[in-house]
């Protein structure tokens, strides 16, 4: 064992984050840290991490245990560079290092006595710890992960700087590694990086995150921390929902259980002179105890109640790109680059922190001028913004004002609701309704933006990086929302499951200003990739022999490809089809009529040729779909 708590209790303000908490490490293990926004899990981290101490309880730890916790937005001395902090992961050798370095290049004659015995005594603390070779295995860090060592840390974008800090983190080889949301602000690239490092990492792991495919990979147990207590569930992040789901469905039973014996006994109790009768003396305190209980029963945390009004449907074309290209810095983000957004598209924006994302969201909603090329802007646009930075939120604004700037009410789908009610929809009680927005934390703070997002009518969602901070009931849940959404979204996100989940086409950032846009989610990025990398890798010293090919042998065609339109039609054709069909029944259905036939004739030939028309709609559109599906599969 590595760690254990006993019995851990630890409370801020009125409630308890641990209550009576069992919990054990092992060395190895690779476990997920899961639960509800503002549960308590980064104090959990702490807590193991020797930060803080519980109310109660024992928290044991192995002797000479090096942990090593890295904060969700981890903050180091100003003015470093990215070397100085990733020297700072090999502890107090890199001070001994830094010190002896100092000493040793003062001026010989001015150095004291005292300066020469220290001196001394760290070069023979230098040999007995390697810290001699504390340079080369800097320098490695930052070539194996082409880092600058002179860069400032504080220049670096925040996907930047949580690389530096995990490298950091690993760089003293801890017994345990705490990560509290290590995914946050890394691109689809970092976040497979570190799902590497932590499967090749020989110590123990224990990780706060939200991200459900990183879960799945990564970890080998999932604790989920629910109402004060820690749940263990082993196996996968799918193995935790399997069991999750039974266990609340036998909790609700048992509850309901509970609620109802407890209330034939109020019941009974009620009735006054049967209740006091000396044989029943024992069943009243049996009613007593039911009552404890029940007000020690910790009610399991609400669900965000999501609602969205896509208000009046925006013209059919969204936004259009001719030929576009953009550069900023010195550099293409964009070049020559076509497309077309229709009303109902769902499209995910993938590529590398800084490849320029943003940018592109911003030229399709026409708030950024393109270098060549042309955007144009579709009509009946209302448009609803999610800036990854929280810039919206006025960090001194009460949460009212934020989702209802000057008035008390918000209107969703045409029905009005005070906003306090609104709120406590997204898990903002009364008493914090009229809280700033400083108070709150990150995952708050989105959950927030998202409030003030869905209060009013958008048919144009732009989600850039929404996923960062939600608990995953909550992404859950935005992503139903999102599915029944009848408008058209823009995300960016590099949360896997969450764009397979929601989006339907894919425009990736592939290097040096080229887009490539594929229907599907990320998987099919993924498969489309592996597809072209192994076709290069194929072509790649390929040299036909006379011995091998014919010199006039006919080249092997291409294998035909659906073009993005042609993807999307084949996508909407069982749906044309049924829609055809429908309509052929309906009219077979008037033609069965007897009342038809005794009035105009003129009607009957009318249905007859409709009739006609609609089953010559079907066969075209039954060939044209087996011609499409014939082509997606390589035949055509």
């Amino acid at each position: 064992m590595l760690i254990g708590l006993n019995r851990v209790a630890l409370g801020f303000g009125a409630g308890l984050l641990l209550d009576s908490a069992e919990f054990t490490l092992r060395a190895g293990e690779r476990v997920g840290l899961i639960g509800r926004n503002g549960s308590g899990k980064s104090t959990l981290l702490k807590l193991i991490a020797g930060r803080i101490d519980a109310d109660s309880g024992e928290v044991v730890r192995s002797p000479g245990l090096r942990c090593t916790l890295l904060d969700q937005e981890p903050v180091f001395a100003p003015g470093l560079t990215v070397e100085q902090v990733i020297a700072g992961g090999f502890g107090e050798i890199a001070d001994v290092f830094a010190e002896h370095h100092a000493l040793a290049h003062n001026d010989a004659e001015a150095a004291s006595a005292a300066d020469s015995a220290r001196l001394h005594d760290l070069h023979d603390r230098l040999d007995a710890e390697r810290g001699w070779d504390l340079p080369a295995r800097i320098g490695s860090l930052l070539l194996t992960h082409g880092f600058d060592g002179a860069a400032a840390f504080d220049a670096l974008s925040g996907g930047g700087r949580k690389r530096v800090a995990l490298v950091r983190a690993l760089a003293g080889d801890p017994d345990v590694l705490l990560l509290d949301e290590p995914t946050n602000h890394l691109d689809l690239d970092a976040i497979e990086w570190l799902e590497n490092t932590l499967l090749a990492f020989r110590g123990a792991v224990i990780v706060v995150s939200h991200d459900r495919r990183f879960l799945d990979r990564v970890i080998s147990r999932i604790i989920e921390l629910d109402r004060g207590q820690l749940a263990s569930y082993p196996g996968s992040f799918r193995d935790y929902k399997t069991r999750k789901a039974q266990q609340l469905a036998d909790e609700s039973v048992s509850q309901a259980r509970f609620d109802k014996r407890l209330a034939e006994e109020e019941v009974w109790i009620r009735k006054g002179i049967e209740a006091r009768r000396t044989r029943n003396e024992g069943r009243v305190r049996r009613l007593e105890q039911l009552r404890r209980d029940r007000a020690a029963r910790r009610d399991r945390i609400g669900q965000v109640g999501f609602r969205l009004n896509s208000g009046d449907a925006s013209g059919e074309l969204v936004a259009e790109l001719d030929h576009v290209s953009i550069a900023l810095g010195g550099r293409t983000l964009i070049r020559d680059f076509s497309t077309r957004i229709v009303r109902g598209d769902r499209i995910g924006l993938i590529g590398p922190n800084g490849a320029g994302k943003t940018t592109l969201l911003r030229i399709l909603l026409g708030e950024l001028a393109v270098d060549t090329g042309s955007a144009r802007l579709g009509t009946r646009l209302e448009i609803a913004y999610f800036d990854q930075f929280r810039a919206q939120l006025d960090p001194l604004a009460r949460l009212t004002d934020v989702v209802s700037p000057g008035s008390d009410f918000v209107e969703i789908g045409g029905a009005r609701q005070h906003v306090i009610g609104y709120l406590a929809e997204f898990l903002f009680p009364p008493q914090r309704a009229r809280s700033p927005v400083s108070a709150l934390s990150g995952g708050e703070r989105n959950r927030l933006l998202l409030a003030r997002l869905f209060a009013r009518p958008a048919n144009l969602l732009v989600l850039d990086e929404p996923t960062n901070d939600l608990d995953i009931e909550t992404l859950d849940l935005l992503e139903a929302l999102l599915a029944e959404y009848r408008g058209t979204v823009l995300v960016v996100s590099h949360d896997r499951e969450f764009l397979d989940n929601v989006t339907t086409q894919v425009i990736a950032f592939a290097g040096a200003g080229e887009l490539i846009e594929i229907a599907g989610g990320y998987s099919d990025w993924q498969r489309y990739r592996a597809g072209k990398a192994g076709e290069d890798a194929g072509t790649i010293g390929v040299e036909p022999t006379g011995s091998s090919v014919a010199p006039d042998a006919p080249s092997r065609p291409a294998r035909a490809r659906l073009s993005f339109k042609e993807s999307r039609e084949l996508d909407a054709m069982p749906s044309t089809i049924e829609a055809i069909e429908a309509q052929l029944a309906g009219l077979n259905q008037r033609l069965a009529d007897p009342s038809v036939y005794a009035g105009d004739p003129n009607e009957i030939r009318t249905l007859r040729g409709q009739v006609a028309t609609f089953e010559s709609q079907l066969v075209g559109a039954t060939e044209r779909w087996d011609l499409l599906e014939r082509k997606a599969r390589g035949a055509a």
